[in-house]
């Protein structure tokens, strides 16, 4: 009885490791066959279920291999029309002359209208600048709709598109380590796919502090009047920027019924909800504005998220068609602008439109003229060669914008 008490345990021990006994092993198989089913059932019954388990599953996959070193990486997505999408390249270029290691992904979605030509531009780039690679979306297909508003159409396209971009950060999520996903005012919506999966998602305002402190506090103007601006008539007060009169808003939010006001309210409250705002923008330029909003006047009942002025960014190369050519030939009022004495001045002029919305070529030659000639126009070359100035060294090693850059690329390691 010893021995075969013993004999029994050395068929148990192999390796100092004590095996399961058979009878165990068909017990454990047993209760495993039994619960398959009834598991089965329940994921079926709860669709829900299924999707947060299979999303769990997935992120722990993609997310947390043990012992694989994963590439960085960060995804934009820019809203279709190509200016937006030079803004996010830029962005892209930026990222990179920090972190040159970094994978930067860019989404690309189209809409159902003619809004220029972007393949020329992406293919350059592409070719150029391996650590961009761009993601071309499906098309999505819009409800039957008779609406001319472009805004409108662009929301509904970004929209209807967040279950694809699910798709695609859960495809890159597969070899880079994604630290955040950025978005423009248009594509706002997809910061509820990337809460969803845990990556910080970030706003990026390619057009100054100053139109940021007039979204941060579109919603206080919204809950103070049931007017539309167009009918308000009176100053708006923005901290951080001078009065501006409600009739001199931005056109898609003049009419309170219009529903590309709605979308863009929408994108104004999700501002306090993102983990960053990235502007292309430097402090001394706005230095108001970017106090008052990073004080959080601008958003008095909710949180401001950090920000970070990372500008000037400057495109280094154009759309070959952008509107710089016309059939392959300069246009002869930018080449007038090119010839004169002061170099990027980069000024904003009022401008009249003819009954096309359009500014005539002879329009900008007479306010360019005006600008340079007069007493006044001297005050602003010598106020803008001191903001040229301002904006290297903003931009230099140790400037403002660098150090924000860093606080940027520095804060995806506490995410």
């Amino acid at each position: 009885m010893q021995r075969a008490r013993n004999h029994d345990e050395t068929n148990h021990q192999i390796g100092g490791t004590t095996c399961i006994s058979p009878y165990l092993m068909l017990l454990m198989l047993s209760c495993f066959m039994y619960l398959v089913p009834f598991f089965l059932k329940l994921l079926h019954k709860d669709c829900s279920l299924a999707r947060s388990l299979t999303l769990s599953f997935s992120l722990i996959r993609y997310t947390e291999r043990p012992g694989a070193a994963m590439e960085e990486a960060i995804v934009l997505y820019p809203s279709p029309p190509i200016g937006h999408l030079i803004s996010m390249v830029e962005l892209g270029k930026l990222l990179l002359t920090h972190q040159p290691s970094l994978s930067v992904h860019i989404l690309i979605t189209s809409v159902p209208y003619d809004s220029g030509s972007t393949a020329p531009y992406i293919a350059n780039v592409a070719a150029t600048i391996p650590s961009i690679k761009f993601h071309h979306l499906p098309t999505v297909t819009l409800p039957s709709t008779k609406t001319n508003n472009y805004e409108q159409i662009i929301f509904d396209v970004l929209r209807l598109s967040n279950p694809l971009v699910r798709e695609e950060l859960l495809s890159i999520s597969k070899n880079y380590t994604v630290h955040g996903l950025v978005v423009d005012v248009f594509c706002w919506a997809a910061l509820s796919v990337a809460k969803e999966l845990n990556i910080p998602g970030y706003h990026f305002s390619s057009s100054g502090a100053g139109i940021l402190a007039v979204f941060f506090y579109f919603p206080t103007i919204h809950n103070t009047t049931t007017k539309s601006l167009k009918d308000l008539k009176t100053l708006l007060h923005i901290p951080g920027v001078p009065p501006i009169p409600s009739s001199d808003m931005p056109t898609p939010v003049l009419d309170r019924d219009d529903k590309s006001y709605d979308y863009f309210l929408d994108s104004s409250r999700s501002f306090p909800e993102s983990a960053g705002i990235i502007i292309n923008t430097f402090e001394s330029l706005e230095s108001r504005a970017v106090k008052t909003a990073s004080e959080g006047l601008c958003v008095p009942n909710d949180r401001t998220p950090p920000i970070y002025c990372i500008g000037p960014l400057i495109a280094t190369e154009g759309h070959k068609n952008d509107g710089g050519t016309r059939n392959g030939a300069a246009l002869e009022c930018l080449t007038w602008l090119d010839s004169q004495p002061v170099e990027e001045m980069k000024l904003a002029l009022p401008m009249r439109e003819s009954e096309s919305g359009f500014v005539s070529a002879a329009e900008v030659e007479e306010r360019v003229r005006g600008l340079m000639e007069s007493e006044e126009g001297k005050l602003i070359r010598e106020r803008t060669v001191g903001m040229k100035i301002a904006a290297k060294v903003a931009s230099s090693e140790g400037g403002s914008s660098r150090v924000a850059l860093s606080k940027l690329v520095e804060s995806w390691k506490d995410k």
